[in-house]
């Protein structure tokens, strides 16, 4: 299984402000800690009994300016990190006001549904997004709270069954950007992943063109038995209905099962044969295919891109 980027690795606007708070937090913290510690030594050291030393040492019992300048400057300390805090947010976080989304994420037991309102496209578990563009991504979930995190992206963000939340989503460079389910959802939140793959607008225009359209249903070969199979098989049942992922374009993502999988035909023959197997407990049933049937279905899915 492919492991997330680092929080560190900023590759998002809204990820650098993080970032740059987060550090601006531990380097003063680290500067107090040192104060302390060279305060302490200090006193440790100029103030140890001597042997020389018989009488009771001075007692003092406060000090109104010492009190003052150890309540003040804490205060202070806090007072920036609120208004740093503060300016972070509206960074990462901004008012969208009456924009409707460019992307809706639905979170479903263990898989993620995709849709770009704007083009009509619909998918599963691998976002798309154009670098040096924000989107808007609306964020539901239809059974238990799910939680949307991309670590190098932004941060994370609960699906919530009955609440709508929003988040700003985009990259400053091309690359795939892995990301997880934050929140325990049941049996299979380890296994339920998410990949956004940035890339240049006309590449992200040239995807979503692609994916408009609807591929051609096979008239001959092992891909027409597919074709019939899964029609047949009810696989139609969950995968037209929004219950299984939408598999218009299988082919042309990088895995199966929201990431238990590289989408490779082995593969694929290996999930429709025994899917309990690589993902326990999931909604996808073992249909007792045989060998001929199985390779007609993964011919038929291999040629939907």
């Amino acid at each position: 299984m492919d492991k997330l980027g680092g929080v560190f690795n900023a590759s998002s606007p809204e990820m650098e402000a993080m970032v740059d708070l987060t550090l601006f937090i531990i380097i003063v913290a680290v500067a107090i800690l040192g104060i302390i510690t060279i305060a302490i030594t200090y006193i440790l050291i100029r103030y140890r009994r001597r042997s020389a030393d018989t009488a009771e040492p001075r007692q003092d019992f406060g000090s109104t300016k010492v009190e003052i300048v150890w309540t003040v400057i804490p205060a202070l300390i806090v007072g920036v990190f609120f208004f740093s805090t503060i300016k972070t947010m509206y960074a990462v976080n901004p008012p969208f006001g009456d924009r409707e989304p460019d992307l809706v994420i639905i979170g479903h037991q263990w898989w993620w549904e995709l849709f770009y309102p704007k083009s009509g496209v619909r998918t599963a578990n691998e976002v798309h997004i154009p670098i040096g563009k924000k989107l808007l991504v609306r964020l539901n979930s239809v059974d238990v709270i799910h939680d949307f995190w991309v670590p190098e992206l932004g941060p994370k963000i609960d699906l919530v069954p009955g609440h709508t939340n929003h988040i700003w989503l985009s990259a400053s460079k091309p690359g795939v950007y892995l990301g997880a389910c934050a929140e325990f959802c049941g049996v299979q939140h380890a296994n339920m992943r998410i990949r956004v793959i940035a890339e240049t607008q006309e590449d992200f225009d040239k995807w979503q063109e692609e994916h408009r359209k609807i591929p051609p249903t096979p008239t001959t070969g092992e891909a027409a038995l597919g074709a019939k199979l899964f029609q047949e098989k009810a696989c139609t049942n969950c995968h037209l209905t929004g219950v299984g992922p939408d598999l218009t374009h299988l082919s042309s993502r990088q895995t199966l099962a929201a990431g238990a999988l590289e989408n490779t035909p082995s593969n694929l023959v290996k999930w429709l044969k025994n899917p309990e197997k690589y993902k326990p407990s999931s909604y996808m049933p073992n249909m007792k295919l045989t060998d001929v049937e199985v390779n007609a279905i993964v011919a038929y899915l291999e040629a939907l891109k």
